[in-house]
C-alpha cells in the first residue's frame, strides 16, 4: 500500500501517531494537492552530501532535487514549522555497505547517527496520474494495487565522485493515438519533467519484461497501447545501493512526503507553444518514437519545402511525402552507427563515369554525423573505391571533413552475406550499422537492372549495395534513408507507383527497392545538405536532446559551436566540387566539367540553395 505523508497538513502529533502504527490505513494520493507535491528522501553523511547534490543536479531527470537539509539540522528550512523528515518518514529502506539490510517506521533509533547525516528530498513521477486525469486517459491500476511497477534500464546515469548507477523507469500504457496529448499534457502541467524518455518497445532501455518489474506491480498494456517511460526517483535506491557507504537511508518505493518544495526546475519552458513536444514514429520494429519541440519540427518542414522545388522540371513534386525529412534526421539522431553510399555512374562512356550530384551531399551529411560524435562509414561500388579514397582524403585537407572516414565496398553474394556485412558475426542483435543512407545512389529496377534517366542500362558498373538496403528491412533496429531527384535513386521504391506515373520514364527506370524514408530534393546533394541541417536542429533542440540523454548526464549544448562548423557551407560545399572537378568527374544532365551540378551552375543555384538552408538553421531569416 503506498503510503503519502502531506507534510503541510498533520500536526506533529497526528504524524507521529501515524508512524509508529505498524500497518497505517492511508490511502494513496498520487498526485499534487494544495500546491504540495511527492517527494522522496535519501539519507546519507554530511561527506557525501556535495557529491550526492551534484550527482542528483548532473542526473536531474530522475533525480530532481527539491531541496536538503543541512548537517545536524532537525527541520528543512523551506519546509517551516514541519517535523523533521528523517524522523517522521513512514518507511524507510536501511542501507549497510550498499546492501539493503531492512526496512524501517521509524528513525528515532538512528538519532545519534543522524547528527551527521544530510536529509535530500527528491522530486517523483506520481503526479502522472494528474497528467493522465487531464489528457482524458484513464488511470489504469497496478496489477497488486500497489504502486505502479519501475524497471532498471542499461542506461547508467552519469557517474559524480562514486555515484553510479543504472537509470530506473516508471511505466504507463498509452493508447497510439493519445500519445502526443499525454507528452504535452504532463509537460504543461510539471515542466520538462513530465517529459518522458522513451516511448516504444522496451528493450530499447534494457528492459526484458514488462511484467516483471524490479520494483513495484505491473500495470497491463492493453492492444493499441503503446509503453510510455518516464525517470523515476527509485533510481535514488540504486545510487544508494551502488556507493556502498557504511549507513544510509532512503525512501521505500511508494512511500512519499508531500512538499512545498520546489527545486531549481523550470516548468515555464514547456508552456510556450513552441517549446511543446511533438510525438513522432521513427520505427516499426523495434517499436519506437521519437520527441522534438514544435518549432524544431517547423524548421525542419520548412527545410523539406526548400530542398523540393524541382528545377529541372522533372515533375518530383508528385513524389514528395511530408515529413520524410523530419522521420529520417529523428531515426538518424537516434543511430549510433551510421552508411552512406553514393555513386551514380551516369556517364558511362567517361572516366571516371560518376557524377557530381551525390558526393557532396554525403560528405556533408558524413561531416555533421562526426561532429555528433556517431560512426560513419562509405561503402562505394569496388570500380570507384580509389577515387572516393582520393575524394575524401582532399575533404579532410580542405577541411570539408575533420577526420578520415572508412571508405567499404561490397560485392555481395546473398541474404547472409549482406547481413554479414551489417551485423558483427552475422549476429542481428550485434549491429554493425543501425541506420542506411543512400544519397543520388542508382536503384536497382523491377526487372533488376541499373538504368539512367535515359532508360541507359548501367548495371555493369554497379556493385549490388541494393541487397544492404533489402536486408536491412529484415533486420530489426536497422533503418534506411533514400534521398533521390528523379525516381531511379536507391531507396526511391517506397514512391515507385508515383514515379511510374509521373517521371519520364518511369515505368522503366523506377527504383524498386525502398528505404523507410524517401527524402526527394530537386537535386539529390541538397537532401544531404538539409539531412546535416535537421540533426543541426534537432541536436539544438532541448526536449529532443532530453529525451536522446534519457534525461541523464549534462546537456549537450556545449558542442553547439562544434556543430555549427560541421555544417555545410558554400565555402566547404565550392571546395568539394572542386576536388571533383580536379578528379574530372561531370555534371548530371550537361555531362561537362565544371563547377556545377545537374547542370545548374554552383553559384546561381547551389551556393543560393545552401544559404536558404542555413537561413533556416541558425534562425537567420
Amino acid at each position: 500500500m503506498t503510503f503519502t505523508l502531506h507534510l503541510k497538513s498533520c500536526p506533529p502529533s497526528a504524524i507521529r501517531s501515524l508512524i509508529l502504527r505498524k500497518k497505517p490505513n492511508i490511502r494513496n494520493k498520487s498526485s499534487m494537492v494544495a500546491g504540495l507535491r511527492p517527494a522522496s528522501v535519501v539519507v546519507l553523511h554530511r561527506s557525501l552530501a556535495p557529491a550526492f547534490e551534484k550527482f542528483c543536479q548532473t542526473n536531474s531527470g530522475p533525480l530532481p532535487l527539491l531541496g536538503r537539509s543541512e548537517p545536524g539540522k532537525w527541520a528543512v528550512p523551506a519546509l517551516g514549522a514541519v517535523p523533521d523528515a528523517r524522523m517522521d518518514c513512514p518507511q524507510f529502506h536501511k542501507y549497510e555497505f550498499g546492501a539493503c539490510t531492512g526496512s524501517v517506521t521509524s528513525l528515532e533509533e538512528y538519532s545519534e547517527q543522524l547528527q551527521d547525516m544530510v536529509t535530500f528530498f527528491l522530486g517523483c513521477s506520481l503526479s502522472l496520474e494528474g497528467a493522465l486525469e487531464k489528457a482524458g486517459l484513464s488511470r489504469k491500476e497496478p496489477a497488486g494495487h500497489g504502486h505502479a511497477g519501475a524497471y532498471k534500464t542499461t542506461v547508467p546515469c552519469a557517474t559524480i565522485a562514486g555515484f553510479s548507477c543504472p537509470l530506473v523507469v516508471t511505466m504507463r500504457p498509452i493508447p497510439k493515438d493519445k500519445l502526443e496529448r499525454l507528452v504535452q499534457a504532463t509537460c504543461s502541467m510539471v515542466g520538462e519533467q513530465g517529459q518522458p524518455v522513451h516511448i516504444g518497445d522496451p528493450g530499447l532501455l534494457g528492459i526484458k519484461d514488462l511484467s516483471k518489474p524490479d520494483y513495484g506491480d505491473p500495470v497491463a498494456c492493453q492492444p493499441g497501447d503503446v509503453p510510455v517511460f518516464w525517470p523515476s526517483q527509485l533510481t535514488s535506491l540504486e545510487a544508494v545501493s551502488g556507493h556502498k557507504t557504511p549507513l544510509a537511508f532512503a525512501s521505500a518505493p511508494g512511500c512519499t512526503v508531500m512538499t512545498d518544495l520546489t527545486g531549481t526546475e523550470a516548468p515555464a519552458k514547456c508552456l510556450t507553444p513552441e517549446g511543446m513536444p511533438e510525438v513522432h514514429h521513427i520505427s516499426q520494429d523495434p517499436l519506437h518514437y521519437s520527441i522534438a519541440s514544435a518549432s524544431a519540427v517547423q524548421k525542419i518542414r520548412e527545410l523539406e519545402t526548400i530542398i523540393g522545388i524541382d528545377p529541372g522540371n522533372r515533375g518530383i513534386g508528385h513524389l514528395l511525402c511530408k515529413d520524410e525529412l523530419l522521420r529520417a534526421s529523428l531515426s538518424l539522431s537516434h543511430a549510433h552507427s551510421v552508411l552512406i553510399t553514393t555513386g551514380f555512374p551516369t556517364h558511362f562512356n567517361h572516366e571516371p563515369p560518376e557524377e557530381t550530384d551525390g558526393p557532396p551531399g554525403a560528405i556533408a551529411l558524413a561531416a555533421f554525423l562526426q561532429a555528433l560524435g556517431k560512426g560513419v562509414s562509405m561503402v562505394v561500388d569496388q570500380r570507384a573505391l580509389s577515387l572516393f579514397k582520393k575524394l575524401v582524403e582532399e575533404a579532410v585537407e580542405q577541411g570539408v571533413l575533420k577526420t578520415q572516414i572508412p571508405i567499404l565496398t561490397y560485392q555481395g553474394g546473398s541474404a547472409e552475406v549482406a547481413q554479414a556485412f551489417l551485423c558483427d558475426d552475422r549476429d542481428p542483435k550485434r549491429l554493425r550499422f543501425d541506420h542506411l543512407v543512400a544519397i543520388e545512389r542508382t536503384g536497382r529496377a523491377a526487372d533488376g537492372n541499373h538504368y539512367n534517366a535515359r532508360k541507359m542500362n548501367i548495371k555493369h558498373l554497379v556493385d549490388p549495395i541494393d541487397d544492404l538496403f533489402l536486408v536491412a528491412q529484415k533486420i530489426p533496429g536497422v533503418s534506411s534513408t533514400g534521398v533521390g531527384d528523379g525516381g531511379n535513386e536507391l531507396g526511391m521504391g517506397k514512391v515507385k507507383e508515383a514515379v511510374k506515373r509521373h517521371i519520364r520514364n518511369g515505368d522503366v527506370i523506377a527504383c524498386d527497392v525502398e528505404a523507410d524514408f524517401a527524402v526527394i530534393a530537386g537535386v539529390s546533394n541538397w537532401g544531404g545538405y538539409a539531412l546535416a541541417c535537421a540533426l543541426h536542429i534537432l541536436n539544438s533542440c532541448e526536449v529532443h536532446g532530453r529525451y536522446l540523454r534519457k534525461a541523464t548526464g549534462p546537456s549537450r549544448a556545449a558542442g553547439e559551436q562544434n556543430w555549427i562548423e560541421a555544417l555545410p557551407s558554400i565555402n566547404k560545399e565550392e571546395a568539394m566540387l572542386g576536388i571533383l572537378v580536379r578528379h574530372e568527374v561531370r555534371s548530371g544532365v550537361s555531362g561537362r566539367v565544371g563547377m556545377e551540378v545537374d547542370g545548374l551552375p554552383f553559384h546561381d543555384t547551389h551556393a543560393q540553395m545552401i544559404q536558404k538552408l542555413l537561413d533556416v538553421t541558425t534562425g537567420c531569416k
